[in-house]
C-alpha cells in the first residue's frame, strides 16, 4: 500500500475521532459538570457545617477556657458574697492551775483552780461596712480557797456590739470587692458567649477554606485532564502531518506545569483539611486523610443598614460589653478608693448584759460566818443575761489618721489611672469593631455583584475554550493559545470560588461582630 494513501487513510480517522463526543469535548463543552464529578468522587469524610460547628465546642480548648474563666468568676461571686453571711463562733477553754500562795487572803497553801471558758455567737458583716457582733460568753470557776464564796461560781455576759465606719463610702467599700466579682462575673459571660460566635466564625471560614480549595482542587485535575488530553490529540495531529512538533511542546510544557500545579494544590486542599481538623479538634475516621464539605455557600443575602449594624454592634457586641464591665470595675475600685484615702472614723457601741451565781459557800472570817446573797445555777444566770437585770452599755468613737495620708492617696491615683486606661481600652475596640463591620458590609454589598462578575467570567472562559477547541481541531488555532484559554478558564474558577467564598465569610464576620444579630436580627 502507498505511503500517500495511508497518511490519507490515517488523517480520515482523525477527523472521525474529533466527531466522537470523547471525553476531552465532555470536559471542556461543559466543564461545570465534569467539576461535579471531580467533587463527588472526592475522597474523605464528608461533613455539615453544623456539625462541625458541634465538634469545634466540644474540643475547642479556647472555647474551654473562656468556659473555666467564667466558672471561676461564679467561684469568686459566691466567695464575696459568702462575706456577708453571718459567721457562728464558738470558744472552749479548759484551765486547770495550782498556784502556790503566801496571802492568807488566798484561802490555801496551795490555791487549786479547775476555770471552763466558754464564748460563742454571731457575728455579721453588712453590704454598709457596718460590723456587727451578738455573743454570749461564760465561764465556771472551781477552788480549794476557802474564801471562795461562790464554789463552783457562774459568770456570764451577753453583748451585742455595733462597728460603723463613717468616712469610707459605706457601700462604696464595703461592697466594692463583691461588685468587682458581680462585673467580672458579667464580663466573663460576656466574654464566653463571644468566644462561641467566634468560635462558629472561625470554623464557618475554615469550612468555607476548604470548600474553595476543593473547588481549586477539582479545577486544577479538570485543567490537567484537559492538558492530557490536549497533549495527546497534539500529538496525534503532529503525526498527520497538521501541526508543527512546536504546537506539541507547547501541550508537552503546558501538561508539566498543571501536574506541578496539581500536586500543589492537593497538598493545598490536605493542608487545608488539616488545619479545620485541629479546630474543630477531631481528624476524619476509618482512616480518611482529609474531611469534605457537604454544604454550598447560600446565595442570597439578608438587606441590612451599615450604620444599622454599627450601631447595634456599639450596643450588643459582646466583647465591647466585657471590656464596658471592666471600665465599670476600675470606676467602682477608684470610687471606693477615694473614700478610703480620708481619715478613718469608726462609730462603736454596744449594748451588754450581766448575771453571776453558783453554791453559796460558807466563809468563816474570824468569829464571822459570812455567806453570799448572790446564787443560783447556770440555767438562772442565762435567765438573768437575757432579761437584763443587770443592764450596760458603751458608745464611742474612734478617729485613725495617717500622717500625709500618702498610701490611700497613692491607691486612689493608681487606680485612677487603671480607669483611664481601661476607658481608652474601650474606645480603642469600639472603633476597631466599626471599622471592621464597615470593611464586612462593604464586601457583603459586593458580594452579589462580584459573584455575578466571577460567573460571567466562567461562562466566558468556558464559551472561549470551546470555540477554541473547535477552531483548534479546524487548524485556525495553535495548542498555544488554546493553552492560555484553558489557563484564563482555571483562573476564571478559581475567582469564582474566591467570590463565593468572600461573600459568606463577611456574613460570618458580620454575625460575629454584631454578637448574632445579623443575619436574624435583619430578617
Amino acid at each position: 500500500m502507498p505511503d500517500s494513501f495511508r497518511k490519507l487513510i490515517f488523517i480520515i480517522f482523525l477527523l472521525m475521532l474529533n466527531c466522537i463526543p470523547v471525553s476531552i469535548g465532555q470536559s471542556i463543552v461543559n466543564p461545570d459538570s465534569a467539576l461535579q464529578i471531580i467533587l463527588y468522587n472526592l475522597t474523605g469524610e464528608k461533613l455539615t457545617l453544623s456539625q462541625a460547628e458541634e465538634y469545634a465546642k466540644e474540643n475547642s480548648t479556647s472555647y474551654k477556657q473562656a468556659e473555666a474563666r467564667y466558672m471561676a468568676s461564679l467561684g469568686s461571686l459566691r466567695r464575696e458574697r459568702g462575706k456577708f453571711d453571718p459567721v457562728f463562733f464558738l470558744n472552749l477553754n479548759y484551765n486547770d492551775q495550782k498556784i502556790p500562795a503566801a496571802s492568807f487572803f488566798s484561802g490555801a497553801s496551795v490555791l487549786a483552780t479547775q476555770e471552763t471558758d466558754f464564748s460563742t455567737g454571731l457575728r455579721l458583716d453588712l453590704p454598709i461596712g457596718t460590723k456587727l457582733e451578738l455573743a454570749l460568753s461564760s465561764s465556771n470557776l472551781k477552788s480549794n480557797s476557802s474564801f471562795a464564796f461562790l464554789n463552783p461560781e457562774y459568770d456570764a455576759v451577753g453583748s451585742v456590739s455595733l462597728r460603723q465606719p463613717l468616712l469610707e463610702g459605706f457601700t462604696a467599700s464595703a461592697r466594692k470587692e463583691l461588685n468587682q466579682a458581680e462585673l467580672e462575673t458579667e464580663s466573663y459571660k460576656a466574654g464566653y458567649d463571644q468566644e462561641g460566635l467566634n468560635l462558629n466564625s472561625a470554623v464557618g471560614q475554615a469550612y468555607w477554606n476548604l470548600y474553595a480549595a476543593e473547588r481549586d482542587y477539582a479545577v486544577q485535575k479538570l485543567t490537567l485532564e484537559r492538558a492530557e488530553s490536549l497533549l495527546q490529540e497534539a500529538q496525534l495531529r503532529a503525526k498527520a502531518g497538521l501541526i508543527g512538533p512546536n504546537q506539541v511542546a507547547n501541550a508537552q510544557t503546558f501538561r508539566a506545569e498543571q501536574k506541578l500545579l496539581m500536586i500543589d494544590s492537593e497538598e493545598q486542599l490536605d493542608t487545608q483539611s488539616d488545619k479545620f481538623a485541629v479546630l474543630i479538634g477531631k481528624r476524619p475516621g476509618d482512616d480518611l486523610t482529609r474531611f469534605i464539605t457537604t454544604d454550598d455557600p447560600p446565595d442570597e443575602f439578608a438587606d441590612a443598614s451599615v450604620d444599622d449594624l454599627v450601631a447595634h454592634t456599639l450596643d450588643n457586641n459582646l466583647d465591647l460589653k466585657a471590656a464596658g464591665k471592666q471600665v465599670e470595675i476600675m470606676k467602682s475600685l477608684a470610687g471606693a478608693a477615694a473614700w478610703q484615702a480620708l481619715p478613718s472614723v469608726d462609730f462603736v457601741a454596744s449594748i451588754s448584759s450581766n448575771a453571776l451565781g453558783g453554791s453559796a459557800q460558807d466563809v468563816f472570817f474570824g468569829s464571822d460566818t459570812l455567806r453570799s446573797s448572790n446564787s443560783g445555777t447556770y440555767s438562772d444566770v442565762l435567765s438573768e443575761i437575757f432579761k437584763r437585770k443587770y443592764p450596760g452599755w458603751s458608745v464611742g468613737v474612734e478617729i485613725s489618721l495617717p500622717i500625709g495620708l500618702r498610701t490611700g492617696l497613692g491607691e486612689e491615683d493608681r487606680l485612677e489611672a487603671g480607669l483611664y486606661g481601661a476607658k481608652q481600652s474601650y474606645i480603642e475596640l469600639a472603633r476597631s469593631l466599626e471599622q471592621q463591620v464597615r470593611t464586612s458590609y462593604r464586601e457583603l454589598v459586593h458580594g452579589n455583584e462580584r459573584i455575578k462578575a466571577a460567573r460571567e467570567g466562567v461562562d466566558a472562559a468556558q464559551e472561549q475554550v470551546r470555540i477554541g477547541l473547535i477552531e483548534f481541531k479546524n487548524g485556525r488555532l495553535s495548542a498555544f493559545e488554546l493553552v492560555r484559554l484553558s489557563q484564563d478558564f482555571a483562573v476564571a474558577q478559581q475567582r469564582y470560588s474566591d467570590a463565593l467564598v468572600k461573600t459568606v465569610k463577611a456574613v460570618s464576620d458580620l454575625t460575629q461582630l454584631t454578637s448574632g444579630y445579623y443575619p436574624g436580627g435583619m430578617q
